[in-house]
C-alpha cells in the first residue's frame, strides 16, 4: 500500500459522502417532538402498560398466581357453600417486580380479563410499600370507568394527586 493509494482515497471519500447523504436526507425532514406531558406519543396496539385488576369479574381460579414466574401477584379466596363458587376475599399486586411479561393475561379464563395490561405507562409512588397494590371484593364497576377507577392511579401527569386516592399503605381497598 503506498501512501499516495487513489483508490483507497476514492473509497474513503465515497464514503464519507455516502454518511453525509445520510444527515442530510434526515435534515430537511420535519422533527418529531413531543412535548410531554401535554402532548403524547401514540401507543402501539399491543403496548403492555399498567396491570388493571377488576374484582368483580374474577372467578378467584388463581390461575394468573401460579402463571406468573416474578411472584408477583398473590390472592386469598374462601369457598361459598351457598353458590358453590369462591369469594375473593383479597387480590395483591407488586409492581416493583411486575416484568410486564403477559403471561397473566394470558391465561385468565374470563371472557372479559379480569386482569390484564392497559396502555397507561405514568405510573408514580412515593414509597417503595406503594408498589404492594391490594384489592378487596367490589361490585363497583372498574371496567368502564377507565384508569382512574384503578387504585393504581394515584397521580397525573402534572405530578398532582388525584382526589380519588384512597388507598393507605397496608390497607385493604376496595375497588
Amino acid at each position: 500500500m503506498k501512501f499516495w493509494d487513489i483508490k483507497e482515497i476514492i473509497k474513503a471519500a465515497y464514503d464519507t459522502l455516502q454518511g453525509f447523504l445520510v444527515t442530510l436526507k434526515y435534515y430537511f425532514s420535519p422533527a418529531v417532538t413531543y412535548q410531554y406531558p401535554k402532548e403524547k406519543k401514540p401507543i402501539a396496539e399491543r403496548f403492555r402498560g399498567v396491570l388493571a385488576f377488576h374484582p368483580e369479574i374474577c372467578i378467584s381460579c388463581e390461575m394468573c398466581v401460579r402463571v406468573c414466574p416474578s411472584d408477583v401477584i398473590s390472592m386469598a379466596w374462601q369457598r361459598n357453600e351457598a353458590t358453590k363458587k369462591k369469594d375473593l376475599l383479597w387480590f395483591q399486586i407488586d409492581y416493583a417486580k411486575c416484568n410486564v411479561c403477559r403471561l397473566c393475561e394470558e391465561v385468565c379464563p374470563t371472557k372479559i380479563k379480569s386482569i390484564h395490561h392497559t396502555i397507561e405507562y405514568e405510573m408514580v409512588f412515593e414509597k417503595r410499600e406503594d408498589f404492594l397494590v391490594r384489592w378487596g371484593p367490589s361490585t363497583a364497576d372498574t371496567v368502564t370507568g377507565g384508569a382512574k377507577s384503578q387504585d393504581w392511579y394515584p397521580f397525573t401527569a402534572a405530578g398532582r394527586k388525584e382526589a380519588n386516592q384512597t388507598k393507605k399503605p397496608g390497607k385493604e381497598v376496595a375497588a
